[in-house]
């Protein structure tokens, strides 16, 4: 059975890219592979490090998330980061196999700066976390990773980090993990950016209330040249349509609004209404399990993490007593 890990940062509620980029796949690949999934909270304190409780309190609204979307507790090894200090020292060793500039023009970790406008005064430990990243991966030696599309470039330098290490120390310990996209790469905005994120306050989150979702979507941005519901639209990167696309199972409905767009014969609010209620039922599953964990307490939530990552930590254990033995410093 291949190992699979994957992971979120956690600082707030995760939303519908996240579940298009990520969590539906791991729902579906924990029946068949070994799965870790990683909450980052040494990776969120980058930027985070000024508000330490945002972050514990994003670690139980993480768990809650998972379970809503329906992952197995009792199948996939979810595992808090700073519980396994074997990770950090993992990645020491890998710092010195990358250079600072193949780390800085790494085209995610551009992006990130100057979404969170850092400037000059971009915290190193921000700038370093692909290189954490790689020994998140690795720690555990997994094959496939689930990813948006805009991690790619970080599972190329882990996979340059893994190369390095065989080659310096004459082993093939580290595999080359595949990065494993979802059908929907990347969802847009509710504002028609690119992507969606958390700081943007234009997502979706899993555990919006109905009110919520309709008032998101009846505001979403649509086609700005469309003036009047009888103008002809543009469906392509529409950002209705391509949701419409990810949650909507009725394809001939789609196909057909579709077309009336194109030919100005509906206006936005139907179309908009008729992806309020596409989502509205893919919401139904995910708001009973909210509705069953949601009275779970904190110390319980986190007894369970504690002990999930202990169990871990003996896999990690054992990977780096291999990274040493072949680094010759198993004292």
């Amino acid at each position: 059975m291949q190992t699979l890990l994957t992971g979120d940062r956690p600082t707030g509620a995760l939303h519908l890219g996240h579940y298009v980029g990520s969590l539906k796949q791991r729902v579906e690949m924990q029946e068949v592979y070994t799965t870790y999934i990683m909450m980052a909270d040494m990776q969120a304190l980058t930027d985070n490090y000024k508000d330490p409780k945002k972050v514990r309190n994003s670690i139980i609204q993480l768990y809650k998330d998972y379970y809503a979307v329906g992952i197995d507790f009792a199948k996939a090894n979810v595992f808090i980061q700073s519980l396994i200090p074997e990770i950090s020292e993992l990645a020491m060793y890998f710092f010195n196999l990358v250079s600072h500039s193949e780390v800085v023009k790494n085209p995610t970790v551009k992006t990130e700066i100057e979404q969170k406008k850092f400037g000059e005064s971009v915290p190193f430990g921000f700038v370093s976390y692909p290189v954490s990243q790689a020994a998140d991966i690795l720690c555990v030696n997994a094959d496939i990773v689930p990813v948006g599309a805009d991690q790619l470039p970080m599972i190329e330098i882990t996979k340059t980090i893994a190369k390095r290490f065989n080659k310096t120390y004459g082993v093939e310990l580290f595999v080359q993990p595949e990065a494993r996209l979802g059908k929907v790469n990347r969802l847009p905005g509710t504002d028609g950016n690119a992507k969606m994120g958390k700081s943007l306050n234009n997502a979706i989150n899993l555990n919006i209330s109905s009110e919520d979702l309709k008032e998101k979507i009846m505001k979403m941005y649509s086609d700005p040249n469309r003036v009047r519901a009888t103008d002809p639209g543009t469906v392509e990167g529409n950002p209705v349509f391509i949701y419409h696309d990810s949650f909507n199972p009725s394809t001939a409905e789609v196909d057909e609004l579709k077309d009336r767009y194109r030919l100005g014969k509906v206006g936005d609010v139907e179309v908009k209404e008729k992806l309020f209620l596409a989502l509205e039922k893919f919401f139904v599953p995910i708001r009973q399990r909210y509705s069953e964990v949601t009275d779970k307490n904190e110390a319980d939530i986190l007894a369970e993490l504690k002990e999930s990552s202990r169990k871990v930590q003996l896999k990690v254990q054992t990977t780096m007593a291999k990274v040493k033995q072949a680094m010759g410093i198993d004292y």
